[in-house]
């Protein structure tokens, strides 16, 4: 996956999603093999969406940096975007109790569009549990 690629215009999204899709924050990856980083890989090209979220977790279990790359139309870029922000400063129970339901609100998504939240929402809990099942080994 190659940066942000988007399958279709933003028109006739909110303020928010417009600001994440022009403008997302934290756009790349952190080195795998570091103890501190997690990878959540979720989603398919052929459903129209992919999210890779990559959390930088320090000792206590916080999460002191984000960063994405995405697949999909623009409110999903938004989301991933809009996730990787809202991660940051947060434990890993409180990063887990994301909903898709919060996402859909922050974004102000059409119903149409409650999937991309789903996505954002499972990239968050898998990347996560993927620190987690880590530091459990």
């Amino acid at each position: 996956m190659a940066g942000i690629m988007t399958t279709q215009s933003t028109r006739g999204y909110g303020p928010v999603v417009q600001e994440h899709f022009h403008r997302p924050r934290n756009v790349g990856f952190f080195d795998e093999a570091q103890a501190d980083v997690a990878t959540a890989e979720v989603g398919s090209r052929q459903e129209g969406g992919v999210i890779r979220l990559q959390l930088r977790v320090d000792g206590s279990g916080i999460i002191k940096d984000s960063c994405f790359k995405a697949y999909g139309c623009g409110a999903t870029i938004a989301a991933a975007s809009w996730v990787s922000e809202w991660v940051k400063g947060k434990s890993l129970p409180q990063a887990r109790s994301l909903t898709s339901t919060e996402l859909v609100q922050a974004l102000a998504l059409p119903p149409v569009k409650t999937h991309c939240a789903l996505l954002a929402e499972d990239a968050v809990k898998a990347a996560v549990d993927h620190y987690m099942q880590r530091e459990s080994s």
